[in-house]
């Protein structure tokens, strides 16, 4: 069983011993994919000790896309060993040292499914020269290996190919040893091998394994049924930060004690993650979820013409879940339940002067309660007409007047993630969110289609705050005149 390392946080990175490690595979997902080539750089006391690579049959046809990317053909991995045979070499070759590599999850994570396979343990200390160039060079915003290679201008004579990336993660960390102090390098270290204090039943690779881009995770416990949803516009930093070690107490404890399998769906940004986590919240109900739910109680008022009511009364309180989506701009208020919207208009009608009878929370004969202490100016007692009360009222509700649809039509709000290559289309309609389409193809074929969505306090919201955000953007598509 491979033995934990002891690498101590030394500026004297060079004097440790080290593994630089490359993979090339069919895909991104170690638990489906697999390794078609290895490259390991040994470096023991500064220098190189030596270099290994060697091809893998993967056991499946390497797709056309990856024979592009890599240059590694079906005929070339034809014959070559499989990773059951090479195990106990690439073991003994990384045993005892720091395992080194770029975005290290997913190099380590290929490796530990590999040899999981294999019914063996693999649990290197590991670190990842992604975060290690974070950490010593933060002022730049891109850190993949092609960016390093750029802007420290680096030598790779084989791109793409296991070996040739290990030699330029060597160069990198002497480089980077070279110009930074060892303070620097020092606290750059402590940085990027901190890890996260992970709940007994799940897997480093686990967290690994989630995507540094936006989207939603789920968090699973011994069934199907998700404990807790969540989004972030960096998911694997949001997901650690659940299993950060002062959450001693509470719903954050409860939720790293059960939580044994995390899935996740990337987005392309903080919308499509925002809009997603709404829906999946209602759909699913997570029980350590309280925000989101369902909000079939929500309610707002509506204001009545002048006479439209018997008794007197100017207001009614409506369901927002069942309101018409066009009517909205007539609407004022979101209140979680019929309480908190009464509470809300007494302390409107106090600050206001507006009467308790004709707002319909008081009935009976007499003055109201408010004419009582002086804070009603008399409409119950016959000394202030309808459309003089309902005037000052009108004025007192302004603030919670919900907005109108802005547009003729249905919009489209286009949100790209440029680091991950993605692109989606959110199509709304008087505040409803109809679909999201990856593709200006089925952008147009959702634009055309019928759309029965309902009212959801949530997405409006959320898009209320997109479009203030957003005001004057070309990714605003108006769908009549682009679709």
């Amino acid at each position: 069983m491979l033995r934990r390392l002891t690498f101590g946080l030394s500026p004297h990175l060079l004097d440790s011993p080290l593994v630089f490690v490359d993979l090339e595979t069919t895909g991104a997902n170690p638990a489906f994919d697999r390794i078609i080539e290895v490259g390991i750089v040994k470096v023991s006391a500064g220098r190189i000790e030596y270099e290994w690579s060697t091809l893998v049959d993967p056991g499946e046809s390497i797709p056309p896309m990856i024979q592009g990317f890599t240059g590694i053909t079906n005929d070339m991995v034809r014959g070559a060993p499989s990773f059951a045979d090479i195990a106990d070499e690439v073991f003994s070759r990384i045993e005892g040292s720091l395992f080194i590599a770029h975005n290290a999850r997913f190099d380590y994570g290929f490796l530990k499914n590999e040899f999981k396979r294999l019914e063996r343990a693999f649990q290197p200390r590991v670190l990842c020269t992604v975060k290690l160039s974070r950490a010593l060079y933060p002022g730049h915003h891109r850190h993949s290996l092609d960016a390093l290679i750029a802007r420290h201008k680096l030598a790779c004579d084989a791109r793409h190919r296991a070996l040739g990336d290990a030699r330029v993660l060597w160069d990198f960390v002497q480089l980077a040893q070279a110009e930074k102090p060892p303070e620097a390098i020092r606290a750059a270290l402590k940085k990027a091998m901190k890890s996260p204090s992970l709940p007994s039943g799940l897997e480093v690779t686990a967290v690994d394994a989630v995507p540094e881009g936006p989207g939603v995770y789920l968090f699973y416990g011994e069934n199907e049924l998700p404990l807790y949803i969540g989004k972030g516009v960096n998911m694997r930093s949001r997901v650690q930060s659940h299993f950060a070690a002062d959450h001693s107490a509470g719903r954050a404890m409860r939720i790293a004690q059960e939580v044994k399998r995390i899935e996740w769906i990337e987005t392309a940004g903080e919308l499509g993650a925002l809009l997603l986590e709404a829906r999946l919240i209602k759909e699913r109900s997570p029980i350590h979820n309280r925000r989101l739910r369902k909000n079939v109680e929500v309610c707002a008022f509506r204001l009545k013409e002048v006479g439209e009511f018997t008794q007197d009364r100017a207001l009614e309180l409506v369901p927002l879940a069942g309101a018409a989506p066009e009517e909205l701009g007539e609407l004022y208020g979101q209140f979680k339940s019929k309480r908190e919207a009464n509470n809300t208009l007494r302390e409107l009608a106090a600050e206001h002067g507006l009467c308790l009878k004709r707002l319909g929370i008081e009935q009976g004969k007499g003055p109201c309660f408010n004419h009582q202490i002086k804070r009603c100016k008399g409409f119950c007692t016959g000394r202030e007409s309808a459309e003089r009360h309902d005037l000052r009222l009108k004025t007192a509700l302004a603030v919670l007047k919900l907005r109108a649809w802005p547009f003729p039509g249905r919009i489209a709000i286009r949100e790209r993630d440029e680091a991950g290559g993605r692109c989606e289309w959110h199509l709304f309609e008087h505040w409803c969110h109809l679909g999201t389409a990856k593709s200006e193809a089925e952008l147009h074929e959702a634009a055309q289609a019928r759309h029965d969505a309902a009212f959801d306090l949530d997405t409006y919201r959320i898009l209320r705050r997109e479009l203030d955000k957003r005001a004057g953007s070309a990714d605003i598509l108006k769908l009549e005149r682009h679709v």
